[in-house]
């Protein structure tokens, strides 16, 4: 409501400046002449736990609006407040939080913690440390490290890092493959992967400790040297002796189901082996590898496109007449493996669903050993596929016989700047000497100075670098090499999932062009730019075959320039206008063909000019 001054009143009105739009949930609710003391009023109601703890709620007076959030899905973090230049969450309350006399949610009703959105914390000016505290401060970090996520939280040193890094980093954490769930064995879960030999990383953080030690990588002896151009523009070259020996193996499992439905008339599928009269049979050969139940045995190998399952269907939209005939309206409905995929049926499942329906899932299993164009990262952004996988015996190695399993390329490091990493190998090195973990968490890691003088205790370099021979040559490189351990996660963006190639194939039944995707054995599409480039290299010829896939030959009439009709069973053309006038076969794109008609259908007369070459 818009306030008036009375006449004689003493009451001031306030400016238009102090006034303020309110918004709940994006909803317009009206406006304020005391936008401050309205939010003040909020958050103390809050603090109170007058209202719930959920409210969020900024003021912006540059736009002059209040932004009141309760939705769901909002990112908020704790964050402890701030009275009179002291921080409410005292010694008393961590000795009664550790004694177990008051718990979490005691301090978020008393308003000693509280949780900040992404608008609200635009109004607070929170300390890092109890040191940085002053009069205009409103809120301090229960640690430095809350202002950042669990998979952010895992990378060690990342003050050392340029923030784009840090965020890679964090993304590349979630796409690692691990040990997601211990319960694997028995989880349905559409697909997963899980890696073989999982470890804990030598260089760790406070977030590994909380999470009680979840694996998703390898701890890796790391040199960063050029070698043969092989690990140019971020590839890797791994060794080879070391994937042989079990590094990076990883498990692949693909969940199938079918149900065995009830249709009306008191029909339904059958699971069994289908009698070869059916319509869809596929041949003997087909069904061998299937139980005599129709279903596959456990540990049986299987490949694209093979039976899993099979199934027998009545025929869709059936008249009460049909369901008298038996063989001649049921149709074969297997469940089959995905094109693309193969591996070994790892574990069967029948249940029943809640319609009181049978439900059959079947879990496949495929060996995933890394190969060339395997995706590879540290925690620190540097990401890079396998472009060479190199014997033991052809790889660089230290005095004392160590041979790095992955040689990356020092110029990923200037760039990117990702001092961490540079940190967590001689880190790395220094706790496999020790056999004691190193400390790498946000604000809170070892210093650089104690890591070398580990090293130097343990009788080694304490900038990291070895002298390497070539093992191809057996000679000495001139220069040193630095050398560490690294963790190494290995990515869910493996060759096996993505690789496609095709010849002859499906075509979609509009444009009669190939179909689109790998799961449906599609075509790579060639576009404009690829069509340059292939005249760019001279290989212009290449053109006549990739832009031919939708070929066509159509009849068209030599007077009206429209197209004419083919009758296949008497072998002649007519044009549907100018009935009896010279046809013309011309050789096009389907595409075209298809484009003409839909002229055609907004009445456009598409006359087509024809003549002899």
């Amino acid at each position: 409501m818009m306030s008036t001054k009375n006449v004689g009143s003493k009451a001031a009105v306030p400016s238009k400046a102090a006034r303020a739009v309110v918004y709940i949930n994006g909803i317009f609710m009206g406006e304020t002449p005391n936008p401050k003391e309205l939010v003040d009023e909020i958050r103390k109601k809050r603090r109170f736990g007058i209202i719930s703890s959920q409210v969020n709620v900024a003021y912006f007076p540059e736009t002059e609006e209040i932004r009141i959030n309760t939705d769901s899905g909002r990112a908020r973090r704790p964050v402890v407040v701030i009275e009179n230049k002291k921080p409410k969450l005292t010694e008393d309350y961590i000795r009664k939080l550790l004694d177990g006399e008051i718990d979490w949610n005691y301090l978020i009703e008393h308003g000693i913690v509280e949780y900040l959105d992404a608008e609200e914390e635009e109004n607070s000016y929170i300390a890092m440390y109890l040191e940085d505290i002053t009069e205009e401060h409103t809120h301090v970090e229960l640690h430095p490290s809350m202002m950042l996520g669990t998979s952010a939280n895992l990378i060690p040193f990342a003050e050392f890092n340029r923030g784009d890094r840090v965020n890679y980093g964090a993304k590349m954490v979630g796409q690692s493959i691990g040990m997601f769930t211990n319960n694997y064995p028995v989880r349905t879960d559409t697909k997963f992967n899980i890696l073989a030999y999982p470890q804990l990383p030598l260089v760790t953080t406070k977030i590994d400790r909380v999470m009680k030690g979840h694996p998703y990588g390898q701890n890796v002896v790391v040199a960063i040297m050029a070698w043969d151009g092989y690990n140019l523009n971020d590839a890797i070259v791994m060794n080879k002796s070391s994937v042989e020996r079990g590094l990076f193996r990883s498990f692949y499992f693909r969940t199938y189901e079918t149900l065995k439905k009830k249709y009306w008339g008191g029909q339904e599928d059958e699971i069994g082996i289908p009698n070869p009269g059916i319509k869809g049979y596929r041949g003997d050969a087909a069904y061998n590898h299937l139980g005599s139940d129709g279903m596959i045995d456990p540990e049986t190998p299987v490949k694209s496109d093979d039976i899993i399952i099979s199934k027998t269907s009545p025929l869709r939209f059936l008249s009460s007449e049909d369901m008298m005939s038996d063989i001649e309206n049921k149709r074969e409905s297997s469940l089959t493996v995905r094109y693309g995929e193969k591996g070994i049926a790892d574990s069967i499942f029948i249940t029943e669903t809640t319609d009181g329906n049978q439900m059959f899932k079947v879990r496949i299993r495929d060996k995933r050993i890394p190969e060339i164009g395997d995706k590879f990262a540290t925690r620190h952004g540097q990401k890079g596929v396998i472009s060479l996988l190199v014997h033991q015996e052809d790889m660089p190695f230290t005095k004392d016989g160590i041979v790095p399993d992955i040689i990356f390329n020092p110029h990923g490091i200037p760039s990117r700047m990702t001092v961490g990493q540079l940190l967590e190998l001689i880190g790395g090195k220094a706790s496999a000497l020790t056999g004691e973990k190193t400390e790498a968490s946000i604000f809170n890691a070892v210093s650089e100075d104690e890591i070398r003088k580990m090293m130097k205790e343990a009788g080694f370099r304490d900038d990291g670098k070895e002298i390497l021979y070539d093992g191809r040559t057996g000679r000495k490189y001139e220069v040193m090499i630095f050398t560490g351990i690294a963790f190494y996660m290995k990515l869910d963006h493996m060759v096996a999932n993505k690789i496609q190639t095709r010849g002859r194939g499906p075509v979609t039944l509009l444009t009669k062009q190939p179909t689109e995707g790998r799961s449906k054995k599609g075509g790579l599409r060639l576009g404009e730019m690829e069509q340059q480039c292939l005249i760019g290299h001279g290989a212009a010829l290449t053109l006549n075959e990739r832009f031919n896939s939708d070929n066509v030959s159509i009849p068209v009439c030599s007077n009206c320039g429209l197209m004419a009709l083919h009758d296949e069973i008497k072998n002649k053309s007519q044009c549907p206008v100018c009935r009896d006038s010279e046809i013309v076969w011309i050789t096009t794109s389907y595409a075209f063909k298809l484009l003409l008609d839909e002229m055609k259908s907004m009445l456009i007369y598409p006359r087509l000019e024809v003549e002899e070459i």
